[in-house]
């Protein structure tokens, strides 16, 4: 929600108030351009997942594409409930940058109150890459990133497939200029409706998408973007990547930075986590789904030794966003005797995770699925 064109402060994001159903509007406004971009693009089932704070910030009324909505505050899967082995193409909207980077508007990682910097493979990671540990797992790529524009920098040795749109430029941690939200959320659209037809075209296809798309757009200092410098250059020369999974080579080193020592050795407490300093625990392993669950259980355990540190910040503990995640009806498979609901025999993951899996039976793409 932070990443949001128009929401730079801490009001905006937190109820009751004003302001925050100011926020709630916009937010809302880029989710439903996200949904209608992905069904222009071909898909045709949806599932939102609302992920910041008590992750019920959206009417689900209120959501276009007859979409599916996953809330409410306690998830195993935290920020990526609901993302299974049956998913083409995950999207995160309204994403922010990481509390240890540049200054992105409300910048934090998970917790405020608790963490201070988190680095994965050796490299800084925000929210957005500790979550696509899941799509990984999953086997799913990351087809779109939305925010500031140090939040698309920092995704970028991440996710560098990924369609990405830049709504604002943050020049303090709370100050931006943004888009316009309508603007916003047209170039929202054209880069999932794109991301979705890249998750569903073949390699030689892919050229001829790109070349039909919008471009970038600019806006009183805030600019769009359909890719990052790299493809920008693939594409001079005529090419444009396939959507791959999520650049995170395995084993997995996440390094995680706490404010106190205490927090450390609670952290320590969660299996698979090791201290490594006075401040520092890691996590590693060749499963990206179990070093993520060992992550979220460490941001779970270490609220207890916040003490006093939140109300005294006058932030809150966590304040984590939103992310959509679509199917593509291009790349549904007929179900055959004895396979699963996406017509494939059930194996884990190359990267060894554990994935969830859909419960059988699948219902048809068209048919509303009860939440």
């Amino acid at each position: 929600m932070e990443g949001v064109a128009g929401i730079v402060d801490w009001s905006q994001v937190r109820g009751p108030g004003q302001p925050y159903e100011e926020g709630r509007r916009l937010l809302l406004g880029e989710v439903n351009a996200a949904i209608d971009g992905a069904v222009a693009g071909g898909a045709t089932e949806i599932v939102c997942n609302d992920s910041h704070g008590t992750m019920n910030n959206l009417n689900p009324a209120d959501l276009h594409g007859e979409a599916a909505y996953v809330s409410g505050r306690h998830k195993p899967l935290y920020m990526m409930q609901g993302l299974d082995d049956t998913a083409d193409v995950v999207f995160m909207v309204g994403y922010h940058g990481s509390i240890s980077g540049a200054s992105s508007v409300l910048s934090h990682t998970y917790n405020l109150a608790v963490i201070s910097h988190v680095e994965l493979n050796g490299t800084r990671v925000g929210e957005s890459g500790i979550n696509a540990l899941v799509a990984l797992a999953c086997r799913a790529p990351v087809g779109l990133i939305t925010g500031d524009q140090h939040t698309i920098a920092e995704a970028d040795p991440f996710l560098p497939d990924a369609e990405c749109v830049v709504v604002k430029e943050s020049f303090t941690r709370f100050g931006a200029s943004s888009l316009h939200p309508e603007e916003a959320r047209g170039l929202i659209a054209d880069g999932a409706q794109r991301a979705v037809e890249r998750a569903a075209a073949q390699p030689s296809e892919v050229w001829e998408i790109a070349a039909g798309g919008s471009g970038t757009g600019t806006a009183s200092g805030a600019r769009a973007s359909g890719g990052r410098a790299g493809r920008e250059e693939d594409e001079e020369d005529g090419e444009v990547a396939v959507l791959g999974l999520p650049a995170i080579s395995l084993p997995v080193t996440m390094d995680v930075h706490v404010l106190t020592a205490d927090m450390a050795e609670m952290a320590s407490w969660v299996r698979g986590v090791e201290r490594t300093g006075v401040r520092t625990v890691s996590i590693g392993g060749e499963d990206p789904m179990a070093v993520f669950r060992s992550f979220v259980a460490l941001t779970y355990i270490t609220r207890q030794s916040e003490g006093r540190l939140a109300a005294q910040a006058g932030e809150p503990a966590a304040a984590p966003v939103t992310w959509s995640r679509l199917r593509s009806a291009s790349r549904r498979r007929r179900r055959l005797p004895g396979r699963g609901p996406s017509g494939r025999g059930w194996r884990p993951s190359q990267a060894g995770g554990s994935c969830p899996r859909r419960p059988s039976p699948r219902p048809t793409p068209r048919q509303a699925r009860a939440t």
